[in-house]
């Protein structure tokens, strides 16, 4: 057998399938055989292999065993002469594997290949050629000095920048994502080490192929879109902390001592500065927009004071320090909160959710003002006064950012219109249009794009063939190219896509007969992905934030009147106990039904103490119907609908599940 492909697997579904698509039309003329390695998903990953891809060789493992023992799992089963190591979030052409085989084949020294790696947007991955992280190397990298000078012989090693990304050259280290290898490089050098959870061992490989006598390669000749960091959040300080960590490891193997020991010294600095960077951007991130507003609220209601003290109260300081240095912050507060429960802090930024949530802010501070001493009773005309500036404000500030093209302010129905062309034959592409504007029915579909290169049908439909993308992009502004796989070679798609230079534009992917799209939104953000899952309310996360307002509120209230509730329940100390897991986060009071202990095809919940079957009075075994009640649960998900199951089942409050 000439090549064994192994994919390792951890709740990537849509692009594990997307990813065996590619593999099955690049591998078509190749002996080949294909491992999974599942680590242990829950998100259907398992169920949908067996399904649509029974060719594939399984390994369903029962728990995370990480990268590395995942590979070696399949590496020790694999019968071809060579091993390709392939991420779940990539997409291969229809030539790479013919290619790589070859070059392979009449390159004896080639112990490791790597090759062309493209993002979600068609950009170039500087990852896809690197040198081996010296000190001095790592010294550069850490500090920025390899970002500010790429190029550089000296600054530039980490990614090797002074080589072309369109030749082929020798290089020190091949990118985890998509490397092939010699199996008798690997009976002779050992396989993947696992001391390496996740990342490094890449680097680790790659050195102990080279330290053998043989050679690694970069290969540009065939290209692959790598949605880096989709199977891994590259941006989580879990992230910083397992990959520098695995840096260290690499070092006090193969470094000399004193190598090892300022190498470890750089890493542990780098763990710090980028921990730290990470959390304040986090802060920063979450906090901003809260602060900026929270600071117009507060700087008006000051104004508004000072008004109303000068023209209606004829007199300066008719209001007591009290107003402004406890009264308005708890306004403030009770506004900010309102919008934040409403989703006035979603994105993209929706007004009539600030609007809502400020109406409610100031309906529950007239409510509470109501009920305060009249020594704190201030002025209802500077609630309602107030009020209307902070609308009149919170939205402002949104359009100004907005205008600023700031793309997380971005106002859907004002600054977020999706123009949207379709690259594909009429009868599919009709399909996708459907499926598109039944997901998102506010886009702006500008029409098709025939597949073929050269076609004289004059159909309007079409706006033109492939070949005028370019041209078609800019005249039309488009920015979201659907490229659908039934009509048209990966290899014209990747090629599309890193022709076209324009960083506004987005592109996506929609495999053959599948109802999921999958694309690239930005660069910091490659993984994007469009499926029936999106029609669902639970997925939102004003659901989310609400069903966790309800779990807690509702926890308190139950703690409160516990004497009366645990009396009517079989196993009062299994009432409390769920209680306390759903007041912390652990369960939820209404969760999915279980059938077989499994939930497949939707979006992960907290096991709940109560589910829907529990809205109706009969015992239901069907699974079928359990199924049914578990996706009108998801897709019309409402507080009430919780409330109304508690409500139906207080009874059963004491369930253990």
């Amino acid at each position: 057998m000439k090549l064994t492909i192994i994919i390792v697997n951890y709740n990537v579904r849509y692009f594990l399938e997307q990813a065996l698509y590619a593999v099955r039309k690049a591998a078509i003329n190749i002996e080949h055989e294909v491992f999974v390695v599942d680590n242990n998903s829950h998100d259907g990953s398992v169920e949908m292999l067996k399904e649509k891809f029974p060719e594939v060789k399984l390994i369903a493992n029962t728990d995370n065993v990480g990268f590395s023992k995942a590979n070696n799992q399949a590496i020790r089963l694999a019968n071809a002469e060579y091993i390709l190591l392939l991420n779940p979030d990539t997409v291969v052409q229809e030539d790479t594997f013919d290619k790589v085989v070859k070059f392979m084949d009449k390159t004896p020294d080639a112990g490791g290949l790597g090759v062309k790696m493209l993002d979600g947007k068609g950009n170039f991955l500087p990852e896809s050629k690197r040198g081996f992280p010296s000190p001095f190397v790592a010294f550069f990298k850490i500090f920025g000095l390899s970002a500010l000078f790429p190029k550089s012989k000296l600054f530039g090693r980490y990614h090797l920048g002074f080589l072309s990304p369109d030749l082929i050259h020798e290089v020190d280290v091949l990118a985890g994502a998509f490397m092939l290898l010699r199996k008798k490089v690997l009976d002779e050098i050992g396989l993947l080490d696992e001391d390496f959870f996740m990342y490094g061992e890449d680097i680790d490989l790659s050195y102990r192929i080279k330290k053998a006598g043989y050679k690694n390669y970069f290969y540009p000749d065939t290209k692959i879109i790598h949605y880096k960091g989709e199977s891994t959040k590259k941006g989580s300080l879990n992230y910083v902390f397992v990959f520098y960590n695995a840096m260290i490891i690499f070092a006090q193997k193969h470094l000399s001592k004193n190598n090892a020991l300022l190498f470890s010294i750089l890493i542990k600095s780098a763990i710090y500065i980028r921990a730290f960077a990470a959390i304040v951007a986090r802060i920063i991130n979450k906090l901003a927009l809260p602060s900026l507003d929270s600071g117009l609220l507060f700087g008006g209601m000051f104004l508004l004071k000072e008004y109303w003290e000068q023209n209606h109260k004829y007199g300066l300081d008719y209001y007591s320090p009290q107003f402004m240095g406890v009264v308005v912050p708890i306004y403030v507060s009770i506004w900010l909160l309102c919008m934040f429960l409403s989703g006035g802090y979603d994105r993209p930024i929706r007004l009539s959710r600030i609007i809502r949530g400020l109406v409610f802010g100031t309906i529950v501070i007239v409510i509470i003002y109501a009920f305060l001493d009249e020594n704190w009773r201030f002025s209802r005309a500077l609630i309602i006064l107030g009020a209307g500036w902070s609308v009149l404000a919170t939205i402002l500030l949104r359009l100004l950012l907005s205008l600023l093209n700031f793309k997380k302010f971005k106002i859907e129905g004002i600054t977020t219109e999706k123009r949207v062309v379709l690259v594909s034959e009429l009868e599919d592409g009709i399909r996708l249009k459907q499926f598109i504007t039944q997901i998102q029915p506010d886009i702006n579909f500008i029409g098709f794009i025939h597949p073929a290169k050269i076609f004289s049908n004059k159909n309007e439909d079409y706006l033109g063939t492939i070949l005028e993308l370019k041209e078609l992009v800019e005249v039309y502004q488009i920015n979201e190219v659907i490229f659908s796989t039934k009509n048209i070679a990966l290899q014209d798609i990747i090629d599309s896509m890193s022709k076209i230079d324009h960083a506004e534009v987005d592109y996506k992917i929609a495999p053959e007969e599948s109802f999921f799209i999958i694309g690239s939104n930005s660069v910091d953000d490659p993984g994007d992905l469009y499926t029936i899952d999106i029609n669902l309310s639970i997925i939102k996360p004003i659901s989310r934030r609400n069903k966790r307002v309800f779990d807690v509120l509702s926890s308190i209230m139950m703690l409160l009147f516990s004497p009366i509730i645990a009396v009517f329940q079989k196993h009062p100390i299994q009432f409390f106990r769920n209680v306390f897991l759903v007041l912390f986060g652990y369960k939820s009071w209404v969760g999915y039904a279980r059938s077989n202990g499994f939930i497949k095809n939707l979006p992960t919940i907290k096991r709940g103490i109560l589910n829907p079957v529990d809205t109706v009075n009969i015992t239901v075994n069907d699974e079928n119907t359990i199924k049914r009640l578990n996706m009108l649960y998801a897709k019309h998900y409402h507080p009430e609908n919780d409330m109304r199951i508690v409500l139906r089942n207080w009874r059963k409050l004491d369930r253990k599940n």
